[in-house]
């Protein structure tokens, strides 16, 4: 056992092998109790926690123990692993949270886990809070892919479906005069039933079970664990519960509906104030749900779309008692901006709109996926730099400190729900989806960057059943929110695509010159158009070509281009850009996004280096050839449909006179 006394001992501990932190067991079925699985779903948290006159927040986010589950899962809750501290029951391991805990080691026992894991720290919360009679509450902003949650021993939650937070309140289980513990098991299996999909396989020698072995037929890393910030907060006894708002435009007239509910047990008023980014007071009203109006607003655009991108205002919602005292107050930023689509074009603020961008995924060397501010401060600076105007949150939704940057930067967003490559199709499979896009759509409904709901990637929409599946899963997403166009990222034939006719807007993926005919650019664009415009011509609906590319690996040069070179990837990338301009003559054309941002890291496979090298950025963030080749393009696709002035691109070569030469 290590104590924390032990520091040095800790230390040496940590360098032998992570997988130290791990007790025998015997084997059985590897899930988090069942009992807890029975329960309703944690609806999730839908506002993000924030400091308030009314309200005070702490971060838990730091460096928690950590425990290795045996094969066994049962056999940390028979021992009580929850009830004390997990140092006193073993050997723990020091875990940054947010992080995956994958690759933290240098075992590969742990980055191919499969099963629970647990995780614990402790934590003291303020006499004040109580003297206040200050409601707390404990938000996960993202635990993949299911956590059960106790807090001084005692179970307060269960939630299932990574990439989402959940909260609960633990007013009544807090201790004041002493210190918390908080402890967490985490389960990354997946079944044919979670979101996204799996299969599980034992790994017997002997006659005894030694582990089991995670498949998926998705191309990326099933990265595990606590992988966002974990909040402490608190709220009044009568606290606002949630602030949905929608925005409308006439003419130079900007329109916020919005409406404030809250809990609590008595009639509340509400005080509402929309400020500008000066901090000025623009408009007000005294009712909990209502309209304000906005002349001459500011509205909200797409980054070199205008020169003033991501204008966002101010709204603060306060709940009034009824002495006048303000009794909650929570601060939600707004853009004022529409979005609608016709049979051919999707419009911002009544512009037709044309998306240059990337699928991206939330991937790093060391964190995995866990939120990393400088990260994505990075890469927001670098899809800027590109010309870009959008990204597709593949293939799960992204922490929310992205799409808050993403409003303040005007990059507009296909927010994608967490099912990916979606087989089966089963009614248990489709209530967990529907329940990923509930808890995506309660988050996210308020930010003007999300565009678009993307409700899978790649299904096997060409089986039968996907037809009346996604029939429902559309009519779901239309019962919460008929603001944004619904689509999915189709790799099926348009011939035998069961889901597009369910959809607003088409998207495609499809790698010529890759999977397809690889090596071979001569046909690329042929086949690009031709694709298009039979998407197009069955359903008549907008199309955007959502993944297209080649792997590449950094450093490799081969003339003539050759596949895996940066010479190739440029060279397949210019091959799609005659058809994206061909299409974009024809009217129905509304975007590209290149796969991918960044390499990512996958699954052990032999047609994989390291990883997924599609980028046009290494995974260190630093740029191929087809970034420079890229950056060309969006910028010069920038000036024509905005007029934006594009940068000097280039650097000095010559001026191109003849050299001068005079005899002495």
């Amino acid at each position: 056992m290590i104590t924390s006394s032990s520091s040095l001992l800790l230390f040496s501990t940590i360098i032998l092998t992570l997988t130290d932190a791990t007790v025998p067991g015997t084997a059985s079925a590897n899930e988090i109790n069942q009992s807890e699985q029975k329960k309703a779903p944690n609806p999730g948290g839908a506002l993000y926690p924030q400091e308030s006159e009314t309200r005070y927040l702490r971060n838990l986010d730091g460096i928690w123990n950590f425990r290795k589950s045996p094969v066994d899962p049962e056999y940390g809750y028979r021992n009580g692993w929850y009830e004390q501290d997990l140092e006193k029951t073993g050997a723990v391991i020091p875990m940054p949270v947010p992080s995956s805990y994958n690759d933290i080691g240098e075992d590969a026992s742990l980055r191919d886990h499969v099963g629970l894991v647990w995780y614990d720290r402790r934590f003291h919360v303020p006499m004040w809070w109580a003297r206040t009679e200050q409601r707390v509450w404990l938000r996960f902003s993202s635990v993949h892919y299911a956590a059960q949650v106790w807090v001084n021993s005692q179970p307060v939650t269960y939630h299932e479906i990574g990439h989402l937070p959940f909260e609960v309140e633990i007013t009544g289980l807090i201790n004041y005069n002493g210190s918390n513990l908080l402890t967490v098991v985490v389960d990354n299996t997946l079944l044919s039933d979670t979101v996204p999909q799996g299969t599980i396989r034992d790994i017997v020698v002997g006659n005894t079970k030694v582990r089991q072995e995670q498949t998926y037929t998705f191309d990326f890393f099933n990265y595990a664990g606590i992988h966002r910030s974990v909040f402490l907060y608190t709220t009044p006894q009568e606290y606002i519960d949630d602030v949905i708002v929608n925005t409308d435009i006439q003419g130079l007239t900007g329109f916020v509906v919005y409406n404030v509910t809250y809990k609590g047990t008595s009639n509340a008023n509400c005080l509402i104030q929309l400020f500008d980014k000066n901090g000025l007071q623009v408009v007000g009203a005294n009712e909990c749900a209502g309209l304000l109006e906005i002349g001459n607003a500011n509205f909200w655009w797409p980054y070199l779309m205008h020169p003033n991108p991501g204008y966002l205002y101010t709204l603060k919602a306060s709940l009034i008692g009824p002495l006048g005292e303000i009794v909650d107050t929570y601060n939600l930023k707004v853009g004022i901006r529409t979005v609608t689509w016709s049979n051919t074009t999707i419009y911002l603020n009544d512009k037709p709109i044309y998306l240059r961008g990337f699928g991206m995924h939330e991937d790093s060397d060391l964190r995995g996926k866990g939120w990393d501010p400088v990260l994505w401060v990075k890469n927001f600076n670098l899809i800027k730099w590109v010309g870009a105007n959008a990204f597709r949150t593949s293939h799960y939704p992204y922490a929310e400190e992205i799409y808050q940057m993403a409003d303040e930067m005007g990059i507009m967003i296909i927010d994608e729900c967490p099912s990916v490559d979606t087989d089966i199709f089963t009614d248990t499979l489709l209530v967990k989806h529907k329940q990923s896009l509930t808890e995506l759509i309660r988050r996210d409904k308020n930010h003007p960057s999300v565009i678009m709901w993307s409700i899978s990637n790649e299904p096997r929409s060409s089986n039968f059943k996907a037809d009346s599946y996604f029939k429902s899963v559309v009519k779901h997403v239309k019962s919460m929110d008929l603001s944004r166009p619904v689509t999915i990222a189709i790799s099926q034939s348009y011939l035998n695509d069961k889901s597009g006719q369910y959809l607003d807007v088409i998207c495609f993926n499809r790698y010529n010159g890759w999977y397809a005919a690889t090596g071979q650019l001569i046909n690329i664009a042929t086949s690009v158009v031709d694709e298009a415009t039979s998407w197009h011509r069955k359903h008549n609906k907008p199309v955007i070509m959502s993944e297209y590319g080649a792997d590449t690996l950094a450093g490799l040069h081969l003339i003539p281009e050759y596949v895996w070179s940066e010479e190739y990837q440029v060279a397949l990338l210019s091959e799609h850009f005659k058809a994206f301009d061909k299409l974009r003559k024809a009217g129905f054309f509304s975007g590209e996004l290149i796969w991918n941002f960044a390499d990512f890291k996958t699954a052990q496979t032999i047609t994989r280096v390291g990883g997924n090298k599609k980028g046009i950025f290494t995974r260190e963030r630093q740029p191929k050839a087809s970034a420079h080749h890229l950056r060309n393009r969006y910028h010069a696709i920038a000036a024509a449909d905005s007029g934006t002035p594009a940068p000097d691109l280039s650097y000095y070569i010559s001026d191109n006179k003849p050299a001068i030469h005079e005899e002495l």
